[in-house]
């Protein structure tokens, strides 16, 4: 399996930190974001990662050239972004004809990865995506989904005032080809995935609930969460 990190974004609500720095590189405890999705990917056993670039991408790509993993890391420079499902189809061949993982990097995340794509692998009939989702403390800030008893989404509730619960879509996905094929029929480049495509496949979403740790630090505040929880979860002292 084959994995698309975004990591374009311009992370202008992390400012003023991003005024010099890609949001997918700013460090939690000295070490960039981005590390931390390419080295618990690859130890999942993700056999190649591509990585999209926009916001400061020469940074992006001089991180990688000087990574152990650059030799399995391709990189594609944006020079307007394509949104998040454009990226997918605009990289479609990647994939090499297999289900493929879809990251949103700008999370930190900590996960049993070989466990989500078995849980894929053993999804109910019928679902085309396996959808991560965790509980969040900022509902009104997430995409939030209703499952049934068999983990499938029956509904979803992007970044409403009142949603419903606080399950959260935490924006990892493993995707068969069938999703892209139904993409590519839209007939547009510029597709958001969480806006555009989510709601087509309602009823055909199996979950993975990560209950190790996941949370966006899309803020300040949530980034300075995120330092302090990453010590307790590492056992840094």
């Amino acid at each position: 399996m084959r994995a698309i990190l975004l990591a374009a974004g311009l992370g202008t609500r992390l400012a003023p930190i991003t005024d010099t720095l890609p949001k997918c590189l700013v460090p939690i405890n000295g070490k960039p974001l981005l590390d931390y999705w390419i080295e618990q990917l690859f130890n999942a056993g993700i056999e190649r990662i591509l990585i999209n670039t926009h916001y400061f991408h020469e940074q992006v790509e001089r991180h990688i050239e000087n990574s152990e993993y650059v030799n399995r890391i391709d990189l594609i420079y944006e020079k307007e972004l394509l949104l998040t499902g454009g990226t997918v189809l605009y990289n479609k061949n990647f994939f090499n004809n297999q289900p493929f993982m879809l990251v949103h990097a700008d999370n930190l995340s900590f996960c049993n990865f070989d466990a989500f794509i078995k849980a894929h692998y053993a999804r109910p009939s019928g679902t085309e995506i396996t959808m991560m989702t965790f509980m969040t403390d900022t509902p009104q800030s997430c995409g939030i989904v209703e499952v049934g008893a068999d983990g499938v989404v029956f509904d979803f509730h992007e970044k409403k005032e009142r949603p419903p619960t606080s399950l959260a879509n935490a924006a990892v996905y493993i995707i068969e080809l069938s999703v892209v094929h139904t993409m590519v029929s839209m007939g547009k480049n510029k597709i958001d995935f969480s806006l555009d495509v989510i709601p087509k496949f309602l009823g055909k979403i199996n979950t993975y609930h990560n209950s190790n740790y996941h949370r966006d630090i899309g803020t300040l505040v949530s980034y300075g969460l995120a330092q302090i929880e990453c010590l307790k979860i590492l056992n840094i002292s």
